[in-house]
């Protein structure tokens, strides 16, 4: 009695793939269509790169419009333990033409600025090429404070040699 009982039993079926993988197919769907919507700024007011472009891009200058004011060359010490002696920095200040006498006229700060941050930064911040951008921002920040708002567009690196 016990052998028909078993032969009636069948055996157990085998659950199918197909559920889960409709449900992940879904998921990747829904997400990427979710994307493209926050993305292209249909909903949400997103707008991807277009739009911070286009509200933070600084416009292009008239090339009568730009006046640059030359920094004198800056030569910071190292340290000893340091592989390079001395930082050789030279820039340009892209300003407006009105305010080019005022920044040449403040031009004693902006170097004392530049000086004492270049004296404080970290030896592998110098050394990483990767760092001068970085480097470049916090400079013009800086002297952007000493000049007052607006007056000073840009810093232009022209020498930045560690020997």
């Amino acid at each position: 009695m016990a052998h028909t009982e078993m032969a009636e039993e069948t055996p157990p079926r085998k659950k199918s793939a197909l559920p889960i993988l409709v449900g992940i197919a879904l998921a990747f769907i829904l997400g990427g269509g979710g994307f493209f919507v926050m993305y292209s700024g249909m909903l949400g007011g997103g707008g991807g790169d277009s739009h911070a472009t286009a509200s933070h891009a600084p416009a292009s200058p008239a090339q009568g419009d730009i006046a640059f004011v030359a920094l004198d060359p800056l030569i910071v010490s190292l340290g000893p333990e340091s592989a390079s002696r001395h930082l050789r920095f030279a820039a340009q200040l892209e300003v407006a033409p009105a305010y080019e006498g005022e920044v040449s006229h403040l031009m004693p700060r902006v170097l004392d600025v530049l000086n004492s941050y270049l004296r404080a930064v970290e030896l592998s911040d110098l050394e990483d090429r990767s760092a001068l951008v970085r480097l470049r921002a916090q400079m013009l920040r800086r002297v952007q404070v000493v000049t007052g708002n607006g007056r000073v567009r840009d810093l232009l690196i022209t020498e930045f040699v560690l020997n």
